[in-house]
């Protein structure tokens, strides 16, 4: 579903426009229980957003208090999907990270230049102006074929973006063990915080204003693994 960010205001419910929080994942098909590979974030209970781009909780925005949840297996290669709590009805893009963890995932706190860029979806343009991905209660990625075996943490994140110059920042950090990797060496890797400044052209704009042609994504390129 593809709306444009000013019918959206007009369209969508209030309940559409309601919080959320990536709670279940789609591993092989099967999708997990809450929080079962996913770390808890720490805007529960009510799903609250990050707005602080350079605070150390844009990494992976969790509740260190909550146990230690398991890690998935997934083959290089394969899809993997991340279940909403609620209608993701805000404007924004999508984008989706990996961290390679350098021996258990468990306790990994994905610190450093680690993290790289692995998909994104952003908007397209017309004379109506931006069009983002909206309604949806899934996302879906695919892990690439060449990422090397081991242990990763994977990065999903949603920035709304109806708030002018406040983006919010919809986090989840899932748990994984890939298998059947390649010999691939991802790149270029950023660290969170770090990679993003309120400043940067996709979250200090309004995309209310204007016609805006293009929208920047936020971040490092994507790796082409």
């Amino acid at each position: 579903m593809k709306l444009s960010v000013a019918a959206a205001l007009v369209l969508a419910p209030y309940g559409v426009l309601s919080h959320y929080a990536f709670w279940r994942m789609v591993v092989n098909g099967t999708t997990t229980g809450e929080w079962e590979y996913l770390r808890r974030t720490a805007g529960e209970p009510g799903s609250k957003p990050l707005e602080n781009p350079s605070a150390p909780g844009i990494r992976c925005y969790e509740d260190g208090s909550h146990k230690i949840v398991k890690t998935a297996t997934v083959a290089a290669g394969s899809k993997i999907g991340f279940k909403a709590s609620n209608t993701m009805g805000h404007p924004g893009p999508f984008t989706f990270y990996m961290a390679k963890a350098p021996t258990s995932v468990e306790r990994w706190d994905g610190s450093g230049n680690v993290w790289f860029k692995i998909d994104e979806i952003g908007a397209t343009a017309d004379n109506a102006g931006l069009h983002f991905k909206m309604g949806l209660s899934q996302v879906d990625t695919v892990i690439p074929r060449s990422v090397p075996a081991g242990e990763y943490l994977i990065r999903v994140e949603h920035i709304a973006l109806h708030k002018a110059g406040q983006p919010q920042f919809y986090i989840s950090c899932g748990q994984i063990r890939v298998t059947g990797g390649g010999s691939g060496n991802p790149s270029p890797k950023v660290s969170f915080p770090g990679a993003y400044k309120m400043s940067d052209p996709g979250f200090s704009g309004n995309i209310y204003k204007g016609t805006p042609t293009s929208y920047p994504m936020p971040g490092p390129p994507v790796w082409k693994g």
